[in-house]
């Protein structure tokens, strides 16, 4: 991801699904700790929020029939960053859907 960037990442997704009805189960400790603290497992070197969301916006047009953020540990969310990382990677996804 971090070489080839996010537009790389999205013609791929398009590319694996094709036109099949599409899943997004999104894990939170995805992203790097400085963007998701709270989570059980944070592991650095992950995606920066934007490239989330620039991934996500170049999915338009997918099938989409749900999604989940999964992993977001409350109580390690001290600053509620975490939180908001994962409500707008919901609303992102609810934003597709409304173009649809």
């Amino acid at each position: 991801m971090h070489a080839r960037g996010p537009a790389f990442v999205a013609a791929e997704i398009r590319r694996v699904l094709g036109d099949a009805p599409a899943y997004l189960s999104f894990d939170i400790d995805a992203l790097d700790p400085a963007f998701a603290p709270g989570t059980g497992t944070p592991e650095i070197g992950g995606l920066a929020t934007w490239q989330t969301q620039a991934i996500l916006r170049a999915l338009g047009g997918i099938d989409w029939i749900g999604m989940d953020v999964m992993e977001v540990a409350p109580a390690y969310d001290h600053a509620e960053i975490t939180s908001l990382a994962a409500a707008t990677i919901v609303w992102e996804y609810l934003a597709l859907v409304a173009v649809r």
